[in-house]
């Protein structure tokens, strides 16, 4: 035994000496040693040459930086090390603090439900209400009236149940409004429940456009006391083909929102009106939200309207009224990306990640199709309580200028008129085949882009071509002439942009441009660029 003894000391002993030597020989690697290593550069620096002098500096100052760097790392890893062990213990106090607040939280729920149910009880119910707040905190599942009441569900519906409240039963609405709460779109799944029996009515497919501007613009006399110019009306229709976005502007008071609003009741289909609030700034303003916690989402009119207007034949309208309260490209930027894509296939907005079953039914893995029979028309003010609107959103809309109040008028009563959303589109694909824009006047429209991107640095682009080619054919076949219709969208849609141009270069000129129109086009013809021309000299 006392030769193992003796063997274990010595191996331990060993061991004990190798690691105090390894100890001390870093310490004297990084901290002690340094005596040395000068005291050997010292000796060596004057005997050796400029290159070997320069070449000797470095490699201290190597040394040095690595010795630092080993230090710090070290100190660096203690310093930190206590700092993880400090967090654990705080985090620890934080986790244990809110476990004990969940439980209150379920307890006072739990009590709550208990209450509940004693006050139904009391009521005449029998059945006991079961306890659904743990299962919307913890689990991903929507709790549907037939788990929650007992009442067997069949496809959404409730059947064969009753509900013995006040000793009788509950009433057809009151079973339908049941049927919404296992959707997570209430609102949504009442459009569905209301165009289950739907029969379309019968539309009239033989009315022309020329014929829709003279009926509608009777209609707003006759039914709804509004005067609306035939041009005004011209430009109305017209502007729908080229844009789903219509931004009616001018002074109050002249009709912005309600020829929207009276075209749409014209059409039997009347428009939603959506209040444009300062606080908008993003998509959830207008499409709505899904609530984590309840499980439903939170549903907007305009969401409503959009969901609708699938299942609807007729031409549909959302009105965003004063709608530069807030800033457009901000709350209306996802709309605006999906009504560029060139396929109506893609004309879908995302509304939550993934579909469930109980769904409404034209939503597609929680996408809403944006149908190509709506329309977006919004109002807008030029005050101090405004934003301005950017070109982003000019470009890609339709402006409508409403300056003017139409002297009233005496005509024949005329009642709404319903054509399909298909026939408006085919009317407006006939006009472009029956009035394309004249070979004179597209190279008049080459020379005064010519003029413009000397002189001015504008230039048309391919979205305003575009727009031209579908405006100025179906102005035409409202009755309007090509050159005017040529001359609104010049007014509106190009010349507008030497509002933010240089003021001083602008001013002088404007006078050689508006020469170089009339000579251009004659001197009786494009009006509206003149006029307009001719403020923005006045306002400079």
């Amino acid at each position: 035994m006392s030769e193992f003894l003796k063997f274990a000391f010595e191996v331990l002993s060993q061991i004990v000496y190798n690691l105090t030597a390894a100890l001390a020989a870093a310490a004297r690697l990084l901290i002690t040693g340094w005596k040395e290593y000068f005291s050997i550069f010292f000796t060596y620096f004057p005997t050796l040459g400029i290159l070997g002098k320069v070449l000797s500096a470095l490699l201290m100052a190597a040394l040095i930086a690595i010795a630092v760097l080993a230090v710090f790392l070290l100190v660096r890893s203690f310093v930190v090390r206590r700092r993880l062990k400090k967090d654990r213990t705080d985090n620890a106090e934080l986790y244990r603090e809110i476990g004990r607040l969940n439980r209150q939280v379920l307890n006072l729920i739990e009590e709550k439900n208990k209450i509940l149910a004693l006050k139904v009880n009391a009521m005449g119910g029998t059945e006991h209400i079961p306890y659904m707040g743990a299962s919307a905190l913890t689990e991903d599942v929507l709790p549907t009236v037939g788990n929650v009441t007992g009442i067997p569900q069949k496809g959404g519906t409730v059947e064969n149940a009753e509900i013995h409240v006040h000793n009788g039963s509950v009433s057809a609405a009151e079973e339908d409004g049941a049927a919404t709460e296992a959707s997570r779109f209430p609102k949504l799944t009442l459009v569905d429940q209301k165009y289950m029996d739907y029969v379309q009515p019968v539309f009239d497919d033989q009315i022309t456009l020329e014929e829709l501007v003279d009926c509608y613009r009777r209609f707003a006399c006759t039914q709804m006391h509004l005067y609306y110019s035939e041009e005004i009306i011209r430009r109305f229709v017209a502007g729908m083909s080229a844009s789903k976005l219509l931004v009616l502007e001018g002074i109050s008071g002249t009709g912005k929102t309600s020829l929207p609003h009276s075209f749409s009741r014209f059409l039997e289909n009347p428009a939603t009106m959506v209040s444009v609030q300062p606080s908008y700034r993003d998509r959830t303003e207008l499409l709505g939200y899904f609530n984590e916690f309840s499980k439903r989402f939170n549903e907007t009119e305009f969401l409503r309207s959009l969901y609708e207007a699938n299942y609807r034949q007729e031409p549909s309208m959302i009105i965003l009224d004063e709608m530069n309260l807030a800033r457009i490209e901000y709350y209306f930027a996802e709309m605006l990306s999906v009504l560029e894509m060139p396929s109506h296939d893609e004309w879908v907005v995302d509304l939550v990640p993934t579909g469930w079953e109980n769904d409404p039914k034209l939503l597609f893995g929680g996408k809403i199709q944006v149908p190509d029979s709506i329309w977006f028309v919004g109002t807008a003010n030029n005050d101090d309580s405004t934003f301005t609107i950017t070109d982003k959103v000019y470009d890609r809309a339709m402006p409508i200028e409403l300056n003017d109040r139409a002297d009233p008028f005496e005509c024949l009563p005329q009642g709404p008129v319903r054509i399909t959303s298909q026939h408006l589109m085919a009317m407006f694909e006939k006009a472009k085949q029956d009035y394309p824009i004249s070979p004179a006047t597209e190279a008049k429209l080459e020379k005064l882009d010519s003029y413009l991107q000397t002189r001015f640095r504008l230039s048309f682009g391919n979205r305003i071509i575009k727009q031209m080619h579908d405006f100025i054919p179906v102005y035409v076949a409202c009755g309007g002439k090509e050159l005017d219709g040529m001359d609104y969208i010049v007014a509106r849609k190009v010349l507008k942009k030497l509002e933010s141009m240089n003021i001083t270069f602008v001013r002088d000129e404007i006078r050689g441009l508006i020469e170089y129109i009339e000579k251009v086009f004659g001197k009786s013809n494009m009006p509206d660029s003149k006029a307009y021309l001719a403020r923005i000299q006045n306002l400079f």
